[in-house]
């Protein structure tokens, strides 16, 4: 078994996703791609955005190149370098009215999305963890909160303390792929409206995107919280007399009492 296929082994013994765990990667230059991965226009006669991709990778089990000739999101282009963003972009245009109440708003809104300049990648790579043939950047789960608490659970084992978030309502391939390279820390998703409309992400679903580096440590602290008692599904507390209706307890009290 190779390491990926090994790491994607624990993360799904220890969390039971509904989908597949996956890995990613930003292609530089001409950094050679996986063989057999599909490519949206090429292979699919259509653009996708990059949520759309992630999900077909953990829904589907493939594994997906995405270029600047296979996005459809302006956001996505913007964000992984392939389109300048330009002053109607920046000006906050695309999230006033929408997601702002005005200009500024909309301008801070942009300029919180995490940004590759156009030398820095020329596709992004996704796929299954377990048989990646690439060396993944980021690994990303999806899962209900209960196996994101789990998992937080897992993160937070040797350091302990309390893991910082970054929410914001779109864009959460670029805090997926760019903010979770950059910082080097594990980032918990709060799945974008984007992710829900066109990924098509479930309402109970959020994500934690992890630094490849940073698995042993992960899985290190998901064997010990197990050990510890720390487990999905979540146990529940039955060891408990349950209380019944009247007419219940005074057919009980026949019983006991036939005479009474």
């Amino acid at each position: 078994m190779s390491d990926h296929a090994a790491m994607a082994a624990e993360l799904e013994f220890h969390l039971r996703p509904e989908t597949f765990p996956l890995a990613i990667r930003v292609v530089r230059g001409s950094e050679p791609l996986p063989e057999k991965a599909r490519r949206p226009v090429r292979d699919l006669g259509i653009q996708i955005s990059i949520c759309q991709g992630i999900s077909m990778a953990r829904r589907y089990g493939w594994t997906l190149v995405m270029g600047a000739e296979d996005l459809s999101c302006p956001i996505a282009l913007v964000a992984f370098g392939h389109r300048e963003a330009i002053p109607y972009y920046t000006e906050g245009r695309l999230a006033c009215g929408m997601y702002n109440a005005d200009l500024e708003a909309g301008a801070a809104s942009e300029a919180a999305v995490p940004k590759l300049a156009p030398d820095e990648a020329s596709a992004v790579v996704v796929g299954p963890l377990a048989r990646a043939a690439f060396e993944p950047e980021t690994v990303l789960v999806y899962g209900n909160p209960a196996q994101m608490m789990r998992l937080l659970a897992g993160i937070l084992w040797r350091r302990g303390g309390a893991l910082a978030a970054t929410l914001t309502p779109r864009a959460d391939c670029a805090e997926i792929v760019i903010r979770t390279a950059r910082t080097g820390e594990p980032q918990f998703i709060l799945p974008c409206y984007g992710d829900r409309v066109f990924g098509q992400t479930q309402d109970h679903e959020a994500a934690f995107a992890i630094p490849f580096g940073r698995m042993p440590e992960v899985i290190e602290g998901l064997k010990g919280t197990q050990a510890g008692g720390v487990r999905y599904p979540i146990p529940s507390y039955l060891r408990y007399r349950a209380e019944f209706p009247e007419t219940y307890r005074k057919l009980a009290g026949m019983w006991t009492h036939p005479e009474g």
